[in-house]
């Protein structure tokens, strides 16, 4: 399928009602429980934060994906930025939708005085391997650093 040309904007938080139901697909399709109560509340705060950039592609009034990323200031780098969730919906992959977003996410992250931008790929996400080949074809390294978290 050929999507036509589509726009690219900055969502706020008048836009919560509709990209809320792309992160609720994103994250079934992801296989995470996230509830919608959670989603609904942290989108919002990510929507009016200037610490975050969530980006939507569109065709008229339908959205077709979207982008978080987000700042944070470290000892080792500064100030750093990451690509948190990218979601395209699935008729409208494999037309560039998902690169027009990155590289907006990388735009950016340059904006705001980043010196990297990076992204967490899931060992539970669907296709890692897939994944990781389509991050690299966008200019992500893979330095081999591990997350490790802890529930609080």
């Amino acid at each position: 399928m050929t999507i036509a040309p589509v726009d690219l904007n900055t969502a706020g938080p008048a836009d919560l009602a509709a990209v809320l139901p792309l992160a609720m697909a994103f994250y079934a399709e992801d296989g995470l429980s996230t509830d919608e109560r959670a989603l609904r509340r942290n989108l919002s705060v990510l929507l009016a934060s200037p610490m975050a950039r969530v980006a939507v592609v569109q065709l008229e009034d339908q959205l077709l994906g979207f982008a978080v990323t987000t700042t944070s200031f470290g000892l080792e780098d500064g100030l750093i930025a990451e690509l948190e969730d990218l979601f395209v919906v699935p008729m409208a992959r494999g037309q560039g939708l998902g690169g027009r977003l990155i590289a907006d996410s990388v735009v950016w992250a340059r904006e705001q005085g980043c010196r990297s931008l990076e992204l967490v790929v899931a060992p539970s996400s669907r296709d890692v391997g897939r994944l990781l080949d389509y991050y690299r074809a966008h200019g992500f390294l893979d330095e081999g650093r591990r997350l490790i978290s802890r529930p609080l």
